[in-house]
């Protein structure tokens, strides 16, 4: 996969990402509850998509794949704000892609 379709499909998801974190915001406010969200796709770093990936912020992630954390780059401490944010990155990822994505989560 090219690398300018990857990086625009990145830069999709980031935006949809923040735009759903300030969404969850204006609905619920930033609740007290404290963690991290990322977004992974299950792809190696050696292949064509994964080359493309790590070239536009993601990085090898521990248990397997490739992780973006806090898709959405808001600084909240909120959990479920950084999720919102993930899971809209993840939706677009995957429609623009093609590919499995997950969002992911935990609390600090």
């Amino acid at each position: 996969m090219e690398q300018a379709i990857v990086n625009a499909a990145v830069a999709e998801a980031q935006q949809a990402a923040a735009q759903a974190a300030q969404d969850y915001i204006r609905q619920h406010g930033e609740d007290w509850y404290c963690g991290f969200a990322w977004v992974t796709v299950y792809e190696k770093g050696s292949t064509k998509l994964g080359r493309a990936l790590l070239k536009s912020g993601f990085k090898k992630a521990y248990g397997g794949g490739l992780q973006l954390w806090n898709p959405s780059g808001h600084g909240t401490q909120s959990m479920s704000v950084k999720e919102a944010g993930a899971a809209a990155a993840a939706r677009v990822l995957k429609e623009r892609l093609g590919v499995t994505v997950y969002a992911g989560g935990r609390a600090d």
